[in-house]
């Protein structure tokens, strides 16, 4: 589903999976405070939009485009205190074995997908955090943008939100590609990322009556990145801008800056 990081354990073939959790573990509220500061030294955050339409019980995939290895640290750190619930990530199992980011990742929600078989296993492992109530985050490009604008998604967002019903919360992150862009290895001090929230639609609901499946799923996959790319800046929409209806929603009431307090 992505190339970042995810959870519970890295169990063998046959073990009983680990429990998914849902809350927020102080640690991690921690761990967000201090992100969010050091995230103020290097560029301004801002998170806006439909953030009170998120649902904040059951099962929902929130999908964003992916443009910079900054995007995973902001939505963790920036969107997901303010949901308070955790959100499940999908990520390649070398990860866990990095010192320290691998504890985190291993205990903070991201699940780890062997490559290998990354297509079967990520499809069966995201199945069963939405069939078991959570809130999955997921890029439907896959990997991240060479320029920071929208290429062409894959269609397992679509039939996973097809097949189990879950909600769609399209997420719009610009300007993380100018700080830190695909290829640097460090990022770019300055600039201003913008996280914007798109109200939750079902897919179901989007398509023609009548559509096959085959048909769904790239239909599918065209409404959830036309979502996407009317939440971001028109640099970056990419070969989703050609609808005439992709305008920026004003900004919401609620919205979350490098600057704000942290939440009680």
């Amino acid at each position: 589903m992505t190339d970042e990081g995810q959870t519970t354990s890295g169990q063998g073939r046959g073990a009983e999976p680990a429990p998914i959790v849902d809350e927020i573990a102080p640690w991690m509220a921690a761990l967000a405070t201090v992100t969010r500061a050091g995230l103020a030294g290097l560029t301004r955050v801002r998170v806006d939009g439909a953030i009170d339409e998120i649902p904040r019980t059951g099962p929902m995939i929130v999908a964003a485009n992916h443009a910079s290895n900054l995007d995973p640290v902001v939505i963790a750190s920036s969107l997901m205190p303010r949901l308070g619930r955790r959100l499940q990530w999908l990520g390649k199992k070398e990860l866990f074995a990095w010192p320290v980011v691998g504890w985190v990742a291993a205990n903070g929600g991201v699940h780890p997908v062997d490559r290998s078989t990354a297509d079967v296993e990520a499809y069966r492992l995201a199945k069963r955090i939405l069939d078991e109530g959570h809130a999955l985050f997921v890029f439907p490009e896959g990997t991240r943008s060479h320029d920071g604008s929208l290429a062409e998604a894959r269609d397992g967002v679509a039939v996973l939100a097809l097949r189990t019903g879950a909600p769609i919360v399209p997420v719009g992150i610009g300007g993380s590609y100018r700080v830190w862009p695909r290829g640097q290895k460090l990022p770019h001090p300055g600039g201003r990322v913008t996280v914007r929230v798109g109200s939750p639609f079902r897919l179901a609901d989007e398509l023609p009556e009548g559509t096959d499946r085959r048909a769904a799923k790239s239909l599918g996959t065209e409404v959830i990145m036309r979502r996407i790319a009317a939440l971001l800046p028109p640099d970056q929409r990419g070969r989703y801008a050609g609808s005439t209806d992709l305008d920026e929603p004003p900004p919401g009431p609620d919205r979350i800056r490098d600057d704000a307090p942290p939440e009680p």
